[in-house]
């Protein structure tokens, strides 16, 4: 294992389709939807900035060309990016396995479908050096109720404070420790990878069974609690919920990008106006999010909805 104490590289898996995001998803890719204004992505980058990264790998697939014309190369957030493809859909662990040979050294990795609120997450990395580790996995900060944890993936400690067993969306072998989407890998991650089997359960390569592959092989796997809380956002809803809490976490009622031109009398609540976005009439919007280049003509309120400049998103179904 690597004896560096310093992590300067980050990864971000952007290839996901976004399926259950209806249409919203099929044009716009999860890892670049606004929370509170802010592409998700961007939000993770500043996360990862913020515990010492400088460069940043992201995995792109579905509808990359959008993800890389949002984030470009990288230097108005303040660090590098390059690009890498996974040209199959084939799991999160396929995923990583496309890193091989564009990384060579330790690595945090986010999943871009995912809202966190991190709690020290220097943790991790001081958890994956004193145990001189092969991987590290944030774990929530605090309990989680048995069906949050079946959404996930559940993780067991021995008694050492050493990962024992991972547990992908668990119906029944519960554990007091839900693992979240950020870790933080070493390179005999992709020695686990080429040693993990397609699940039954979705014909892919998970993570959690290359993670467990690496345990088996007798690679130590450490794990921290950092994650106040996380969202995998998998809906319009998720994402407005998402948007909400960064909102309050920021103090606001409301954000408003730069080129603005709103009505007088539009009311704002717990809502995210985008860039250069025309409101051309005193409405109510609630629990929205207005994508930038839009304009509104309505008359009528709106509530929990995302809006573009070609359609309404529902949270409602």
């Amino acid at each position: 294992m690597t004896e560096h104490r310093k992590v300067d590289l980050g990864v971000i898996l952007a290839a996901g389709r976004g399926a259950r995001m209806g249409p919203f998803g099929a044009a716009c890719p999860k890892p670049i939807a606004p929370v509170a204004n802010e592409p998700l992505a961007e939000r993770q980058i500043r996360q990862m900035r913020e515990l010492g990264v400088r460069e940043v790998v992201v995995v792109i697939g579905h509808l990359g060309h959008l993800v890389s014309r949002c984030l470009g190369d990288g230097s108005r957030l303040g660090v590098t990016i390059r690009y890498v493809e996974q040209e199959r859909p084939l799991g999160l662990a396929h995923a990583v396995s496309q890193l091989e040979d564009h990384v060579d050294r330790p690595f945090y990795l986010m999943l871009g479908d995912l809202y966190f609120e991190l709690d020290r997450p220097e943790r991790l990395a001081e958890s994956f050096f004193s145990g001189q580790a092969a991987a590290a996995v944030a774990l929530m900060t605090g309990p989680v109720p048995p069906e949050r944890q079946a959404q996930d993936f559940a993780v067991h400690l021995d008694e050492t404070g050493r990962v024992r067993r991972f547990i992908e969306k668990p119906r029944y072998l519960q554990s007091p420790r839900k693992g979240c989407g950020f870790y933080l890998f070493d390179m005999p991650i992709f020695d686990a990878i080429r040693n993990t089997p397609r699940t039954a359960l979705r014909d892919e390569f998970e993570l959690t069974v290359a993670l467990q592959t690496l345990v088996d092989l007798g690679c130590p796997v450490t794990a921290a609690p950092v994650v106040a809380y996380d969202m995998n956002i998998t809906t319009v809803a998720d994402l407005i919920d998402c948007s909400c809490r960064a909102l309050a976490a920021a103090g606001q009622s409301c954000a408003v990008g730069s080129g603005c031109q709103l009505a007088e009398g539009v009311q704002l609540e717990e809502t995210a106006v985008g860039d250069r976005v025309r409101i051309s009439r005193p409405v109510r919007l609630r629990r929205c999010i207005v994508l930038p280049g839009t304009t509104l003509d309505d008359s009528s309120d709106l509530e929990d909805m995302v809006i573009t400049s070609e359609a309404r998103f529902s949270a409602r179904g």
